[in-house]
């Protein structure tokens, strides 16, 4: 099993990742009431997937496997509670990692 974490910080931000041999860009915004949402862009900029919630423990790339991912995008916080990743907390009590088996 190969466990990557992305890095993250408690900021609106957008970067290029290399996850699993696939280039690709993440946004995270910070949207109040709807916590962390994930954007996926390919490597030039062109959305593939918009509005995914950062929810604990569920791979946020299950429903998108005809996008071929390689793995599986999972949140999970320090405290192993099923909680949101607070708007001051991610990357610090709350991580993002790219999971392959």
């Amino acid at each position: 099993m190969n466990i990557q974490e992305v890095p993250l910080t408690p900021d609106n931000q957008q970067f290029g990742i290399a996850l699993g041999g696939q280039q690709m860009n993440m946004r995270l915004s910070w949207r109040d009431e709807a916590g962390w949402i994930l954007d996926l862009l390919d490597s030039a900029g062109a959305e593939l997937v918009n509005g995914i919630p950062l929810m604990p423990g569920a791979n946020l790339l299950a429903q998108h496997a005809h996008l071929g991912f390689t793995g599986a995008l999972i949140v999970m916080v320090d405290n192993n509670e099923p909680e949101l990743p607070t708007k001051t907390n991610l990357g610090i009590g709350s991580h993002l990692y790219f999971v392959q088996e």
